[in-house]
């Protein structure tokens, strides 16, 4: 019995990592995109991204509510003029900037080198992993909600808030778990259904307020009551409009669905002009169509609702248009709204899991941060349904408690793409469009500092994620770093000369540090490697002299160049981020393409092992030989078929 129970785990593991190489390749920051001219009309894109965007209905006009007051619609009025004028052309240059999906990560990661631009990018993934993973869990906790709210559920499912939000997030790891591919016919089907209700609950609720004249004048003559005169009421309104924050989300999601907009038939990879065309009026159109909601949703219910219905265990907490579409247009259409709420709030969950699976591949292996089984979907899906679940938990499936994480996750991505847009105008030599952008930086920061201040949780929440990806990316990159990480070897001319030339006898090089570079340095080097390491006068040399680049990045290819200095001595030179990594890849590749096996020389570094290990982690140098040993022992189990590495 035991016997046949012993491969179990090897087919789970198999499961687990299934795809692993082929998600190493799509998540690649510089993997190749789909052809421009494939992809979907741009209306069909909107809708993929409306899941996200447009679902936020279910749950935004009753946080705006509460938030807000009777101030609400004034406010919302404040939001959509800040959507329109500014977040609206800051990611309409995103897109132009950045036309594969990567955002305004990718664009601050271009403007920034070196590890402060890793650590700083590193950053913004912990706020975009608050954002998506919010998404989720907050999503969940709406669409239990509108479960539980129902008038044919409520007494069946009163207090099970918790479990069914938890089942739901349970459902939707299932789903990736099998295997999820994004349909955006579905989301065509979801957001045209969802957005019709909307429209008819709009409709009724307006209707009601222009039959009802007192309606108006009561909310009036409460609004002057409570804050003044029209001054008054502008200023609180500008002053509470970042608790609203919730309405600016899904511009992001916008630019990161960019590859699936079908392009021009001329488009090219580096100038997909008919994809950055039709992704602006995606952003455009959505922008337009929330904006009607925002300010049509905000007034209905801030009219027709009684203010004690929107605090937490009130009817319409969490739910304002469903708890009208219940009370104006009968249970019948109101159970029919539910339904389609509690769907798209699902898809829109699914969407932000896609988002995160699509995010961290795209950096976090690249920079060494990740292991190996990150690169594969399954296990992901586990660690952010797992995490998911512990948020859920910390914030007790609240909606309006988590509002705040949310809202500083999707603030702090639009205040960086605000920072990226108008760094790039800068550089481009557009001063107008530097001064707006600009501009629309500064109100951005306010909000999101607004934000943070009013409702702390959402920082707290992001930090928490920012250390564990800090954490277990430096831990992953240590734990990483005796392995190959070039990616190919590319010898010019001169270069395989060179090999081809020493190949026919024992092939030695010289791990040479270049400093002058004149006669006398390659001249006293070749002697003392000679004389410390007892090599005969007649046997020959070639020198491999290797630049540090950017320490920082982790995998990168390697070309190698041939000279031949002072007549005399010939050198290869080579480029890379490691110079340890450099030379054991070199020295792999030269033995599977001449069949013999090489041999390498150093000096030894002076200075402590545990500084010098440092300076190799961070700086790409320090102790290079008994690195680059372990990298080959590391690449190369075989010791017969190990390059030789002497040291003297």
């Amino acid at each position: 019995m035991a016997a046949t129970e012993r491969p179990a785990p090897g087919r789970l593991r198999a499961w687990l990592l299934e795809g692993l190489s082929d998600i190493g390749k799509t998540g690649a920051a510089h993997a190749h995109p789909p052809p421009a001219h494939e992809g979907q009309r741009w209306y069909r894109v909107m809708c993929l991204t409306g899941v996200d965007y447009f679902s936020t209905l279910g749950y935004q006009p009753g946080i705006a509510a509460l938030a807000a007051g009777l101030l609400s619609p004034i406010a919302t009025i404040v939001l959509v003029l800040v959507t329109l004028a500014g977040a609206l052309p800051v990611y309409r240059r995103v897109a132009a900037e950045s036309p594969h999906g990567q955002g305004s990560i990718a664009m601050l990661e271009r403007l920034l080198t070196f590890w402060k631009g890793k650590l700083f990018v590193l950053t913004l993934l912990g706020f975009a992993a608050t954002d998506f993973l919010i998404t989720i869990t907050l999503s969940a906790a709406d669409a239990s909600t509108h479960l539980i709210e129902n008038p044919h559920l409520n007494e069946a499912l009163h207090d099970s808030q918790m479990l069914i939000t938890l089942v739901l997030i349970a459902l939707l790891g299932a789903v990736f778990l099998k295997g999820f591919l994004e349909a955006i016919g579905v989301a065509v089907a979801l957001v045209g259904i969802y957005l019709s209700l909307n429209a008819v609950v709009v409709v009724a609720g307006l209707w009601h307020i222009a039959t009802e004249g007192h309606v108006i004048t009561d909310w009036a003559s409460a609004l002057t009551a409570e804050h003044g005169n029209i001054l008054v009421m502008i200023g609180m309104a500008l002053i509470v409009f970042p608790k609203l924050a919730l309405g600016l989300s899904g511009f992001e999601t916008g630019v990161a669905v960019m590859p699936h907009v079908k392009g021009d038939p001329e488009d090219t990879e580096e100038h997909p002009e008919g994809r950055i065309r039709g992704t602006k009026k995606l952003l455009t159109t959505a922008a337009l169509i929330m904006s009607c909601f925002l300010i049509t949703t905000s007034f209905i219910t801030t009219l027709l609702i009684p203010a004690q219905e929107f605090e937490e265990g009130g009817q319409a907490n969490g739910r304002a248009l469903a708890f009208l579409a219940h009370e104006y247009l009968g249970n019948v259409f109101g159970t029919v709204y539910d339904v389609a709420t509690i769907a798209i709030l699902w898809f829109a969950g699914a969407s932000a899991m896609a988002g995160l699976l699509n995010l961290m591949p795209r950096y976090l292996p690249r920079y060494g941060m990740a292991p190996h089984w990150a690169r594969a979907v399954r296990p992901m899906v586990i660690v952010f349904t797992l995490v998911a679940f512990l948020v859920t938990w910390i914030f007790d499936a609240s909606v309006d408690a988590q509002g705040g994480a949310y809202a500083t996750g999707v603030l702090v991505l639009i205040s960086s793409a605000a920072i990226a847009v108008t760094i790039a105008a800068r550089k481009a030599g557009h001063r107008s469009w530097t001064i707006a952008f600009s501009a629309i930086s500064v109100v951005f920061l306010y909000t999101t500092i607004a934000n943070v201040i009013e409702r702390p949780d959402g920082v707290k929440i992001g930090a928490c994620f920012i250390a564990g990806i800090m954490i277990l990316s430096l831990t992953s990159r240590l734990a990483r770093s005796f392995e190959l990480r070039v990616t190919s070897v590319t010898l010019d001319d001169m270069a395989e000369r060179f090999v081809r030339d020493i190949s026919s006898r024992r092939i030695r090089f010289i791990a040479n540090e270049p400093d002058t570079r004149d006669f006398a340095e390659y001249r006293d080097k070749i002697e003392q490697i000679r004389r410390d390491n007892d090599v005969p006068a007649q046997e020959d040399f070639v020198f491999v002299e290797v630049t540090v680049t950017d320490p920082s990045e982790f995998e990168s290819g390697l070309t190698v160049h041939g000279a031949v200095m002072h007549n005399r001595y010939r050198v290869l030179t080579l480029e890379s981020a490691s110079v340890s990594n450099a030379l054991a890849a070199l020295l792999l590749h030269v033995r599977d393409t001449t069949g013999c096996i090489p041999h390498i020389y150093f000096e030894w570094t002076e200075g402590s092992p545990s500084a010098n290990f440092l300076r190799f982690f961070l700086f790409g140098q320090g102790e290079v030989a008994p690195v680059t040993r372990e990298i080959l022992r590391e690449a190369e189990p075989d010791p017969v078929r190990r390059p030789r590495v002497h040291t003297g």
